[in-house]
């Protein structure tokens, strides 16, 4: 499945750091989580029940709440042995709905298009609850004061199908003809913008917009949503209708526990980041500052909803973006052909998993 809104600007860390990552995380696999962190699974854990997580990228903090739970025990309290599927060139939405992984950190238009291919997928817990992707030209760009004047511009992005009409409709929507010319990234959004190679890309302000602030290449930015574009829930967690169906109770206990992760990430952001680097130091201790900062952004404006909840998602969220999509001609079936039906939504979410829920 080709790089989407979520993934598409998860390159957040150097190809170095990718592979010390899934050394670490392949070491760790079969891990489990205890008051003082991961410890090998052995005869103390027998009881515990095995659950899988596939990541989707190296560890970053869309995944603190996760690191959270690990390291204060909250999984094992719940009963769960918690083994992380560290990423590779498998998808999370192919180990997902192929049952090789329980669940798995996606996002809301790549798990729309794998359900339209006939995939077993659901997503059971929003991440984050604002799209956490901008449009973005370097700040002292004095000729691009609106998306509009992005006409006749150069855009460096990921191939993903959602690109093209998503840009277009920005432009449009804020007064321009949604023209413009398409070079693919092999860098970092803010570093193509500087280096000449482009005049606007798609970072993600939760990291790569605070990177480039870091080191001295700061980058403006448009909000999608501030030109009507559909509010998107770009990290969530996966799983399959054939698993929770056949688990439902200890599904519960995963998405609780999960829960309290992020709840913590959301009151303790500092606390929460010094977690996430001890479960990662040799990928993240190198970024402190920036996990820091990501950690407290994606605690003041991500986690929480604007009623303040965590994990809950609605209709009206996914039906807008898989209107888009589908319209589009984004969704495809398994054959690669458009749909001509649009999929039902209520099949691609439920909040039936989370505390205290009863929809």
């Amino acid at each position: 499945m080709p790089p989407s809104l979520g993934r598409m600007n998860m390159r957040r860390t150097t190809v170095l750091a990718a592979a010390v990552s899934l050394a670490v995380l392949a070491s760790s696999a079969v891990a489990c989580s205890s008051g003082g962190g991961a410890t090998a699974a052995g005869p103390a854990s027998a009881a515990l029940t095995t659950v899988t997580l596939a990541l989707d990228w190296t560890p970053n903090t869309n995944h603190t709440g996760i690191f959270v739970a690990q390291q204060l025990g909250y999984f094992k309290a719940a009963g769960i042995n918690l083994k992380i599927i560290p990423y590779g060139s498998t998808a999370p939405e192919t180990l997902v709905s192929s049952h090789a992984a329980d669940f798995g950190i996606s996002y809301q238009d790549g798990l729309t298009e794998a359900a339209a291919t006939g995939a077993d997928i659901t997503s059971v817990f929003a991440i984050t609850q604002k799209t956490d992707v901008v449009i973005g030209v370097k700040a002292d760009r004095t000729d691009i004061t609106s998306p509009k004047d992005l006409d006749g511009k150069t855009y460096a992005g990921w191939g993903s199908p959602i690109e093209d009409p998503l840009l277009t409709y920005v432009i449009k929507a804020a007064g321009g003809k949604g023209n413009f010319r398409n070079v693919t990234l092999n860098t970092d959004a803010y570093q193509a913008l500087y280096a000449g190679q482009a005049d606007f890309a798609l970072p993600e302000p939760t990291w790569e917009v605070l990177q480039a602030k870091l080191v001295g290449e700061p980058l403006k930015t448009f909000e999608l949503s501030d030109y009507g574009f559909p509010a998107i829930y770009s990290a969530i967690i996966a799983s399959s209708h054939k698993y929770l169906d056949a688990n439902g109770a200890i599904a519960k206990k995963f998405i609780a526990a999960v829960d309290k992760g992020y709840e913590y990430a959301a009151a303790n952001p500092a606390a929460a980041a010094a977690l996430l680097i001890q479960a990662n130091e040799s990928v993240l201790a190198p970024q402190k500052t920036l996990v820091d900062e990501s950690a407290a952004l994606e605690a003041a404006q991500y986690y929480k909803d604007p009623s303040g909840q965590i994990g809950v998602q609605t209709q009206q969220r996914w039906q807008a973006l898989t209107d888009f999509l589908f319209k589009n001609g984004i969704l495809t079936n398994a054959a690669g052909k458009p749909l001509k039906t649009e999929p039902n939504v209520s099949t691609l979410f439920t909040n039936a998993y989370l505390p205290a829920s009863g929809s």
